[in-house]
């Protein structure tokens, strides 16, 4: 565990440098074809480095971070688009590094402070006639308020969704948000401590679909926490936030609420689920080192497909409440027919490739390694 420690910072390095060059780049070099040579071979480095990680782990979530994330952000930017062509003050080195390997949030329209509500400026001295009224603006009545002028004082210069974000800045928490974001994701943690080190240990004596539903479970909790635990550390070191990528999918009433909110927010193009299918190909072969079956692959157009169908059927026979199906109805189907083609063309391939067998051995070797820290430490004091 010790050595593959030390290879995932060497690759963290290399991936630091690489994106410091590609910052260099983008200062001497000017949008286009040059800029796009320039940047190419840091997009195949990036293919490469993760291969370098035989952990399921560090091999996962690099190749999502940086094989996936960075690389489409650096073909964006050959061109002077996407997050990293910002001009100053967003395009520091640190935001730089940030916005290509995270999934970072930036607010098209940051919130600004109603200057005459919070900041009042001092009244101008104005003359006034004998009949009280302001010479030069005699129609104005300074005595007279308007309506629900109090309204008026304490409302926020931005709006406010159902589900209490901010429109314009979306990850904007309350501390009671954030206290309470604090306590769902350590009650995750916890699920996920619990499924790692005790329920799987009994995976013999379980149906193979209950097999499956825990790993289904475990994918999306390990996912949410890492995501959180990433845009922990941007939003506490660089101040910017990541896109939420979960809002409880499992509360999903239609394949366009699946997709387009509660998970990952695809958009409803085909071309783009195909694209999403071979990425998770990469992402399986870093981890199986086996060549694709395109299942993965398949998943993803299946359902891009039957969201097209969906959105066009939406469209033909509207909205009404003649066709809308209850979401007593809707919710369980949509969920059921996710993982069940979850089950069928997403985990074949990694269970025969013995990934999740791998992944707990990767766990328990993380526990020693963990264990023998300690020890050296409480021997040493």
């Amino acid at each position: 565990m010790e050595g593959e420690m030390n290879k995932f910072f060497k690759v963290c390095l290399a991936i630091v440098v690489s994106l410091t060059y590609c910052y260099v780049i983008g200062k001497i070099v000017s949008k286009g074809a040059k800029r796009l040579i320039c940047v190419l071979p840091i997009v195949c480095l990036f293919l490469y480095l993760p291969l370098n990680l035989s952990s399921i782990n560090c091999g996962g979530i690099t190749g999502f971070f940086i094989s996936w994330l960075a690389n489409f952000k650096l073909l964006l930017f050959a061109f002077g688009k996407g997050p990293l062509a910002l001009d100053p003050p967003n395009n520091s080195l640190g935001r730089f590094i940030a916005y290509a390997c995270f999934p970072i949030e930036i607010p098209k329209n940051p919130p600004q402070i109603d200057q005459k509500v919070h900041n009042p400026s001092p009244p101008k001295s104005t003359k006034h006639n004998p009949n009280g009224k302001n010479r030069e603006n005699p129609s104005r009545k300074p005595l007279d308020k308007p309506k629900n002028a109090s309204n008026h004082m304490i409302q926020s210069p931005t709006k406010s969704n159902s589900r209490g974000q901010n429109r314009e800045n979306p990850s904007h928490k309350t501390p009671k948000q954030g206290q309470k974001w604090v306590l769902v994701y350590a009650l995750k943690a916890l699920v996920l401590a619990i499924l790692v080190t005790r329920v799987f240990d009994y995976k013999e004596y379980m149906h193979s679909k209950v097999i499956l539903f825990l790993y289904s479970l475990y994918i999306y909790l390990i996912l949410d926490i890492i995501l959180a635990t990433t845009a922990g550390l941007a939003r506490a070191l660089k101040g910017v936030e990541l896109e939420p990528h979960f809002d409880e999918p499992y509360l999903s009433s239609s394949l366009q609420d699946f997709w387009g909110r509660r998970w990952a927010s695809i958009p409803a193009v085909t071309a783009t689920f195909m694209v999403s299918g071979l990425m998770h190909e990469l992402i399986f072969y870093y981890w199986c080192r086996v060549w694709p079956t395109w299942e993965a692959t398949w998943f993803f157009i299946l359902h891009g497909s039957c969201l097209s169908a969906e959105i066009v059927l939406k469209r033909v026979v509207g909205t009404t409440d003649t066709w809308r199906v209850s979401r007593l109805i809707s919710g369980p189907l949509t969920v059921g027919f996710v993982m069940e083609s979850c089950f069928r063309l997403l985990f074949p391939h990694v269970i025969q490739c013995k990934t999740d067998l791998r992944l707990l051995q990767e766990y328990d070797a993380i526990g020693a390694f963990l264990k023998s820290i300690t020890h050296k430490l409480s021997l040493s004091s």
